[in-house]
C-alpha cells in the first residue's frame, strides 16, 4: 500500500522508502506538484539526507551490518 498520498494530506513534508531486500534509500521531498525523489542511495553509502542531512548515515546499520569501530580489525 502506497502511503505517500496520506503523508502529503497530513502534512508531511519528506518521506524515506527503504527497501532492506535492494539495500536502498529513496529520499523524497513534497511540494505542491507533489513528491519528488531528491536522492536514491544503496549499498554501504554514508549519506546525509533531507530533512536530516546534518547527520551522516551509515546504511550498513540500516541492513543489519554494524560497522566495527575504527581500528578494531587489528593492524
Amino acid at each position: 500500500m502506497n502511503k505517500l498520498p496520506a503523508y502529503a494530506r497530513a502534512g508531511v513534508a519528506h518521506a524515506w522508502l527503504l527497501n532492506p531486500e535492494a539495500r536502498t534509500l529513496e529520499v523524497l521531498h513534497r511540494s505542491d506538484q507533489g513528491w519528488t525523489l531528491v536522492a536514491a542511495h544503496g549499498g554501504d553509502e554514508l549519506v546525509r539526507g533531507e530533512p536530516f542531512d546534518a547527520v551522516e548515515l551509515d546504511l550498513r546499520f540500516l541492513w543489519g551490518e554494524v560497522p566495527s569501530p575504527a581500528g578494531a580489525d587489528g593492524p
